[in-house]
């Protein structure tokens, strides 16, 4: 979708912004990037709708050379997210986020249709907010404004630049978090400008991680925190790169432990029984559906006898579902002081995850990306 082939920018005082950069973005994915201040990435962007001219080098949208498109269609074709938002103060949300379609010819009936349905779809109700004007809104909501602004007339490409760089940082990552959910349902081509290493590895399909005018390495998230390509990477992304890949290796069933079952209506003495055969200190308890529960100490129901599994049951808090990052796994084991978590498929009970466990998880992902092999087909050496 988006394709930059030797793509260079000098100034006339000498000072080159961008060198001989060649990387493509391809359509419905979500590029962020990452890089300090000065290092080029916000020139990288602004030549994508010509907002600065290459010196040389061609950039491609959807295979057309944008040098050959006029700015003002091409700048009408692409959506635009800054920092500042830039909303019109004298204008409504409705009206602002209707801008782009009236620019381009849209019946006022339907650019203001269009603007409310994008008003929903961020977050925002339209018969509380749309009447209202940029300065009665909170920055965060402002933000949100600017997001459905850029996408009213349905442009392929977005392109974002710092968008959630002035908000408080509780505010900043749940709009990061809105924003990745209505990526997942509209899939534009995004390329997304940041100075934050968290926040790119956190939206980033893949991320372009900058030094001074070039693109150091270019790659998913999970492969630049457990390969860096080069120093300079790996001094960039931190010493604890360990830890933020965390966030972007979710877990898989492979990953976890099957400890034993027993259900609701089980007798007390069976579950005993069962539990004393594979030498357990707890059982997961399952209602008859297969639905998590909670869990059972092997003492408690020695102590008891008789009866069933339910009277002696303990809720379970601590769980996650499968396809949840490691990091939501470890951050939930701290809230609920968990030496163990529950995962769940939908509500199906799949396994449970120990803080030994999401180690292994951790590494076997760097070792399959290493080797080019799935997960499941790594073998390392127990920490436990």
């Amino acid at each position: 979708m988006i394709r930059f082939e030797n793509v260079s920018k000098r100034y006339p005082d000498g000072t080159t912004a961008v060198d001989d950069l060649s990387f493509e973005v391809k359509a419905g994915e979500l590029v962020t990037l990452v890089g300090p201040s000065g290092c080029g990435k916000t020139t990288t962007m602004k030549m994508v709708n010509r907002l600065i001219e290459p010196t040389s080098g061609r950039i491609y949208l959807d295979g057309e050379d944008v040098a050959g498109i006029e700015p003002v269609k091409l700048r009408r074709r692409i959506g635009y997210v800054i920092q500042q938002v830039g909303l019109f103060p004298h204008k409504t949300i409705l009206e602002n986020t209707a801008t782009v379609p009236a620019l381009l010819g849209w019946k006022k009936a339907a650019a203001r249709e269009r603007a409310a349905e994008l008003l929903v779809l961020v977050g925002l109700d339209p018969v509380t907010f749309g009447s209202r004007y940029p300065h009665q809104l909170s920055g965060g909501q402002q933000q949100r404004v600017g997001v459905a602004r850029a996408l009213a007339a349905d442009p392929p490409v977005l392109l974002m630049d710092e968008p959630f760089g002035a908000v408080d940082p509780v505010v900043r990552q749940r709009l990061q978090t809105e924003f990745l959910n209505l990526q997942e349902r509209v899939r534009k081509t995004v390329l997304f400008v940041t100075h934050d290493i968290e926040e790119a590895v956190r939206l980033g399909d893949r991320m372009a991680v900058y030094g001074t005018g070039r693109i150091e390495q270019f790659d998913t998230p999970a492969t630049v925190l457990g390969a860096p390509a080069t120093p300079y990477v790996a001094e960039f992304v931190g010493s604890d790169r360990g830890l933020k890949r965390l966030s972007v290796t979710a877990i898989e069933p492979t990953d976890l432990e099957q400890p034993p079952t027993v259900r609701l209506d089980d007798t007390v003495a069976a579950a005993a029984a069962r539990m004393r055969e594979e030498d357990a200190r707890w059982a997961v308890v399952l209602d008859p559906e297969g639905v998590l529960h909670g869990w059972v100490p092997a003492e408690t129901l020695a102590r008891a006898k008789n009866g069933t599994v339910r009277a002696h049951a303990r809720r379970m808090d601590a769980w996650v579902p499968v396809g949840a990052s490691l990091k939501q796994a470890f951050a939930t084991m701290l809230q609920y002081d968990a030496g163990w978590i529950a995962v769940l498929d939908g509500a199906r009970f799949v396994g449970v995850l120990t803080p030994a466990l999401l180690h292994e998880a951790l590494r076997r992902s760097i070792d399959a990306e290493s080797s080019g092999v799935e997960r499941a087909a790594v073998t390392i050496e127990s920490v436990g």
